[in-house]
């Protein structure tokens, strides 16, 4: 069985095994204080051309989701989200679990638009029982979008400038960032996103570490206490080096930017190899997430031998599927699949 189910099926990249393996019985100081921590996150300002931005390890995306969140909301407040945002579908309710609400916006193609923004708030603002509903606290957005899509400069400055004009604070859910800077079209860096976003996050669970993410934050007062903040919502890893060392590999010699471009080359070839079969596509992605349609005959067929995920209808005999590659894909997993169909 070859899968394709998602982007996180693998261990690690051998390289960072190798640190692990090196760095065994080395005694550190505990959760994230240690040399190797220290070292990756001078390494990510670097990257980011951010010399003065903090940057905090933690263990996930649902626990970096519901850290950052529960960190910059206030009490009566919620974040606006996309209604394919993966804290609206995908996570449990677990920033309703935090007394916060997800206020999901209309999305298209995975992605909203300063408009919306601009609308909701103006939306409570207006309201005769504003002191009766949530207020939109903050705005929650992905790069890439569940749907594999991703947001240009242009429209990340639009949404920051409406941002501002209502103080809202713009959170970027970087899980899959590393295939997002790789993707044809992309004009966004990492140093643009510490210009745009008050905070984001560089996904490492899903491209090539064992676990974690690296939090930036530009602007490193924005967040009073965010490390116990943190510890509160199940976040610190009291063993914090195995974080700061599989970073350490991933932005040396740019291993993180190349295990992103790896995963589009081959997304692409997958892609390219429905499209001059006759598949349609549920949407345009560039990234490492595509979305052919099958019938349900042929989704049958294939899932005797590959696996992937079913997105639901997309008419009376065909559904939407969904194929990810990764950065330990291989060339000859993709053959393989371009033959069977």
């Amino acid at each position: 069985m070859i899968r394709f189910d998602c982007d996180y099926l693998e261990g690690a990249h051998p390289a960072i095994l190798q640190r692990l393996m090196e760095t065994n019985l080395d005694q550190t100081i505990g959760y994230g204080e240690d040399p190797y921590c220290q070292a990756a996150a001078e390494k990510i300002r670097t990257a980011c051309g951010a010399p003065d931005a903090a940057v905090h390890f933690l263990v996930g995306g649902t626990q970096t989701n519901t850290a950052v969140i529960y960190s910059l909301l206030r009490p009566h407040e919620g974040v606006l989200s996309p209604s394919t945002g993966h804290i609206n579908c995908h996570e449990v309710n677990a920033i309703e679990g935090t007394g916060h609400k997800v206020l999901p916006l209309p999305a298209e193609n995975g992605k909203i638009t300063a408009q919306a923004v601009e609308q909701a708030v103006l939306a409570w603002r207006e309201d005769a029982s504003w002191e009766h509903i949530v207020k939109p606290g903050m705005v929650y957005l992905s790069q890439s979008t569940e749907t594999g899509t991703i947001y240009s400069k242009a429209e990340l400055t639009a949404i920051r400038q409406v941002c501002r004009k209502y103080r809202l604070p713009l959170f970027l859910d970087g899980a899959r960032l590393g295939y997002a800077l790789a993707a044809p079209g992309n004009d966004l860096t990492l140093s643009d996103l510490t210009q745009l976003c008050d905070v984001f996050y560089i996904g490492g669970t899903k491209v090539g570490a064992l676990f974690g993410e690296a939090v930036v934050i530009p602007n490193p007062d924005l967040i009073e206490g965010f490390r116990s903040l943190i510890k509160q919502r199940g976040g610190l890893l009291a063993k914090g080096r195995l974080l700061g060392l599989q970073f350490d590999v991933l932005f040396t010699d740019r291993l993180y930017f190349r295990l992103g471009q790896h995963a589009i080359d081959l997304a692409m070839k997958m892609k390219e190899g429905f499209a001059k079969k006759g598949y349609a596509f549920w949407c345009d992605s560039p990234t490492n997430q595509q979305f052919p349609i099958l019938t349900c005959q042929q989704v049958e067929r294939l899932s005797r031998d590959f696996s992937f995920d079913d997105y639901g209808p997309a008419g009376p005999d065909s559904r939407i599927s969904r194929f990810c590659t990764s950065w330990a894909t291989t060339q000859e997993q993709i053959e393989a699949l371009l033959n069977a169909i």
